[in-house]
């Protein structure tokens, strides 16, 4: 990791990482032989000081705002889709670890400039309260960044009269990772199962689920920013939506220049000359822009909720990730429509749209971007009920 004291300034970030793209792209392929991101890349990219983004100033981060933070994972996102997955997790999980208790964060931030954590929030794991904090056991599928991790966030449910949602961060090496990703697309996260079994957290190094999910966590309001003030999961879900932009506007990139250079069989000129051609790059092209569009505004809608002491309503929290879902199954449909008209060529392994292609479609499965959850809870709220699941 970078130290504190030849750490990069916050600005010139989206520059250096912009810079660092092409280098990216090279171990795109790599990554998803590998099934997890290339040790020079993630190097590269701490160098650039990107994993500071969320972390607090107080500890030497840069607290940046929404567009920024689009801005760099569709950098990243552009060049490997897998990559810009796990870099939006590890920019997003520092600001996770902010909201825990100020001990923890002086303990971990106080000894290293940021985390690179996977985190679950699946309540996977059993929390049993003991003396001093709590024991916990559990197995948690993707566990998206666990290959390069210093630490991981796990999430357990406490017992008691009440059920209690929480997180825990613990070191990595107290972990047991289980090689399990062999998955159709997005191999080169490495996001592969994590296990614990009876293992100690201080009560210091727990924080409340409920509580970070409306940014409201023990340490949120510690560092005086609105950066950490407003919810979780609208955040969560701009994470891993902005790599599926990144990767629609590469597929779209490469679309417009395979026009340019593809003769289809039995017709005289290149396809870029068909009406048929011009008329779906424009449809996706349009589409693609008012994704990113509606992805750069729900940033914005989520920002105002860190400049008051208002919680966020439940009703917004639905809309803003059904916008975000909407998001994504628009860049997946895009991509679809790409590949439909680039022919079979665009199939074989060494082009990248294929890859492209495949990634958005697994991306597409996450489980924050179920439109009929999503609908369904926003539709609830709209008429006055409690929402079928968390928003």
């Amino acid at each position: 990791m970078t130290g504190a004291l030849h750490a990069p300034a916050a600005e010139g970030l989206l520059a250096r990482v912009r810079a660092l793209a092409p280098f990216i792209a090279e171990h795109a392929e790599q990554a998803e032989r590998d099934r997890q991101p290339v040790d020079a890349v993630i190097a590269a990219l701490a160098e650039t000081g990107v994993f500071r983004a969320y972390v607090p100033r107080r500890f030497g981060g840069y607290e940046i705002d929404t567009e920024t933070f689009i801005d760099v994972g569709l950098a990243v996102s552009e060049a490997c889709t897998a990559t810009g997955w796990v870099t939006t997790f590890y920019m997003e999980h520092n600001w996770m670890l902010a909201q825990f208790p100020p001990e923890a964060q002086q303990a971990i931030f106080g000894s290293q400039p940021y985390i690179l954590a996977p985190a679950s929030i699946s309540p996977n794991g059993r929390a049993e309260v003991v003396e001093g904090g709590y024991r916990i056991s559990g197995r948690w599928a993707w566990g998206t960044g666990v290959m390069h991790a210093d630490w991981v966030i796990l999430n357990g449910i406490a017992g008691g009269e009440r059920p209690d949602p929480r997180l825990f961060i613990v070191r990595r090496d107290e972990i047991e990772v289980a090689d399990t990703w062999y998955c159709d697309g997005m191999e080169g996260t490495g996001s592969n199962d994590m296990i614990a079994n009876d293992l100690f957290v201080p009560a210091a190094y727990s924080e409340s689920l409920i509580g970070m999910a409306l940014g409201r966590g023990s340490g949120a309001r510690w560092h005086g920013s609105p950066c950490y003030s407003h919810p979780m999961l609208p955040l969560l879900s701009i994470a891993a939506a902005t790599p599926a932009v990144g990767a629609a506007r590469r597929a779209l990139a490469l679309f417009v220049e395979r026009l340019g250079g593809r003769t289809l069989y039995g017709t005289p000129g290149k396809q870029a000359g068909r009406q048929a051609a011009q008329i779906r790059l424009g449809n996706v092209a349009a589409r693609i822009h008012s994704a990113e569009a509606l992805l750069r505004q729900a940033g914005r809608d989520l920002e105002v909720w860190g400049h008051t002491d208002e919680l966020c309503p439940a009703e917004e929290r639905a809309r803003l990730r059904l916008v975000v879902a909407q998001v994504v199954r628009d860049c997946r449909d895009a991509v679809i429509q790409i590949m439909e008209a680039s022919g079979a060529s665009a199939h074989l392994k060494p082009h990248p749209l294929q890859r492209i292609h495949r990634d958005v479609n697994t991306l597409s499965c996450h489980t924050v971007f179920d439109l009929e959850i999503g609908a369904e809870n926003y539709g609830r709220l709209l008429l006055g009920m409690e929402p079928a699941s968390p928003v």
